[in-house]
């Protein structure tokens, strides 16, 4: 049977955890801190926000900006697709592959 955690050690695993948790903390900070520091001073209207809306604030851009990895995950999803499939992505919208194109 394999282990749920696999190689890992619950104990080990919490502590990445853990650190994870302090560094995005800080980061959360650190966001707040510049924003404070800049925006009232180059912006008339901006009020000084709090550690909670600085954290909605990078949730809302990581949203919106692509934070995320989408639905392709690099080469893995590349390398496991069939010849035809890579040659159809490759032909794209027009129905067309890049040679045809430009020519």
């Amino acid at each position: 049977m394999k282990p749920f955690f696999g190689k890992r050690r619950p104990a080990v695993m919490a502590w990445q955890i853990g650190v994870r948790l302090v560094l995005g903390a800080i980061v959360v900070w650190l966001v707040m801190l510049l924003w404070n520091w800049l925006m009232p001073a180059l912006f008339s209207g901006v009020r000084v926000i709090d550690y909670w809306q600085t954290l909605g604030l990078i949730v809302l851009c990581r949203v919106l900006f692509g934070g995320g990895h989408g639905r392709w995950h690099g080469r893995r999803h590349w390398e496991r697709m069939s010849a035809e499939e890579r040659a159809q992505l490759k032909r794209g919208r027009c129905g067309q592959s890049a040679g045809e194109a430009s020519q």
